[in-house]
């Protein structure tokens, strides 16, 4: 068995462990679309090899339509996490905050849209560029999650044994490593150069699985309180938000002008 199909086996068979423990600890309830997420990585990868065995004319079109699927999921995951940090102001927060969330993760997407761009996309083809920008704005968009939610770790009080990190830190490590490889591809002239690169994504994306393994193992630490700074902070921020939603429902209606 070659390296590229030992990383394979390895990622598949860490990916069903994953999801296993995510149902033997139950955490499918509190992050159901992450829980939903590891489970299509595993259909995934179970049918990729019959496709690009059997159907290689196919394949494109398979990867391009699960590629969709992943990147919608990953947002979902992404709104998930963020509400489950908000989760300890959860009867303080207005009606709607959940598509607040939401409205903010697919707005900060699409900002990171024109910046995803690598030297060397303009050389693929129309709808090889869109897959490695929808691939490299997802990424994009993991790094900056992360980054923040670890940044703000001691302020929202959580800690590597949290939930939110844990999966967050997973999300943010292989995505680095997938821009990493991204950009060094456009300096490899070889076909062996981009296999090794390939194989170094691929045992990125495993170490980020076998992290995820060994956390979910653990039971999972009793979420602490927001910090008083923090804690008042977004109390504001959600009363700002209900004022301003209740001034524009009962504001009367503006009399049209007069021509």
């Amino acid at each position: 068995m070659n390296l590229d199909n030992t990383l394979w086996l390895a990622s598949f068979l860490t990916e069903a462990t994953v999801v296993g423990l995510l149902i033997y600890r139950r955490v499918w309830r509190t992050f159901p679309i992450f829980s939903l997420y590891c489970l299509w990585l595993v259909l995934v990868d179970a049918a990729a090899y019959p496709v690009m065995r059997f159907y290689p004319a196919s394949y494109f079109t398979f990867f391009l339509a699960t590629t969709i699927v992943y990147s919608a999921l990953e947002l979902g995951v992404l709104v998930e996490l963020t509400w489950s940090v908000l989760r300890p102001l959860g009867a303080h927060l207005p009606r709607g905050a959940l598509l607040v969330v939401a409205a903010v993760v697919l707005l900060l997407g699409v900002a990171i849209w024109p910046l995803a761009v690598i030297p060397g996309f303009g050389n693929y083809p129309p709808q090889w560029h869109f897959l490695m920008r929808l691939e490299q704005t997802t990424s994009i968009l993991r790094v900056v999650f992360f980054l923040a939610l670890a940044g703000c770790s001691q302020l929202l009080s959580i800690g590597w044994r949290d939930r939110e990190l844990q999966i967050a830190s997973g999300l943010g490590f292989y995505s680095l490593v997938g821009l990493a490889v991204a950009m060094l591809h456009t300096h490899m002239t070889t076909g062996s150069q981009f296999r090794f690169l390939n194989q170094v994504e691929v045992a990125g994306y495993l170490c980020s699985l076998m992290f995820w393994a060994f956390s979910f193992a653990a039971r999972e630490a009793e979420r602490r309180e927001f910090t008083p700074q923090m804690q008042s902070f977004l109390l504001a921020l959600a009363g700002t938000a209900r004022t301003a939603r209740v001034t524009f429902v009962d504001s009367p209606p503006r009399k049209p002008r007069d021509r």
